[in-house]
């Protein structure tokens, strides 16, 4: 069982591999299912390659972008979602199904969704293991996709690490009902670029024990 992942500069002179160029180099594995992606990031101008076994026994996953193709890592305790591409809610529920025991998930993603309505018809996402939760580098969007309680919902005991000009964006100032059950369950809240405290905080996250 292997797992590769690697980065290079995109240099626009020479010819990018695909994915089939990638996975032609695999062709005497026949043994093996051999899984890789290939994403181009053309703001950051880098390229990034992920090649795995599967079944796969790794315990982290970093850097999985819309490309990931699925399947089950019942051992991928930590995920790292990165993009520059926007997440839908429907990347959402597959990221649920395939890590069922996810403990920890940032996202750093600045691209704001384009199917940004609420969809009556998309299941509620769960992430019942989940105790820590890092939004301090995503835009608006996805911080409302995890909190909102029609969207997500979160198990008890959450450590949240947020911007807190974000977290009073998507909050409306801390008077949004719909995120008050998500927030409820958060027992450690890190707000990045911090001023004093507001009384408002302290009611909206109930069972913080750090403010």
């Amino acid at each position: 069982m292997f797992s590769i992942h690697s980065n290079i500069l995109i240099d626009y002179s020479i010819s990018l591999p695909s994915n089939g160029d990638i996975q032609r180099t695999f062709e005497d594995l026949k043994d093996y299912q051999i899984i890789s992606y290939i994403d181009y990031f053309p703001k950051e101008k880098i390229g990034q390659c992920h090649i795995y076994s599967y079944p796969s026994r790794m315990i982290y996953y970093h850097n999985l972008t819309n490309s990931f193709p699925g399947g089950l890592f019942k051992f991928v305790h930590r995920v790292l979602l990165y993009d520059e591409r926007p997440f839908e809610y429907e990347f959402f529920i597959r990221i649920a199904k395939a890590f069922p025991f996810l403990k920890m998930l940032i996202i750093d993603n600045r691209s704001p969704q384009i199917l940004n309505e609420d969809n009556q018809n998309l299941p509620i996402v769960e992430y019942p293991h989940l105790i820590h939760l890092d939004l301090s580098s995503a835009h608006d969007d996805y911080i409302e996709q995890l909190l909102v309680n029609t969207k997500t919902c979160l198990s008890n005991y959450i450590h949240l690490v947020i911007s807190y000009r974000s977290l009073q964006r998507v909050t409306h100032n801390f008077i949004k009902d719909t995120m008050r059950g998500n927030c409820a369950k958060v027992k450690y809240l890190y707000v990045c670029n911090k001023p004093d405290v507001p009384e408002q905080l302290h009611v909206y996250f109930p069972h913080v024990e750090n403010l």
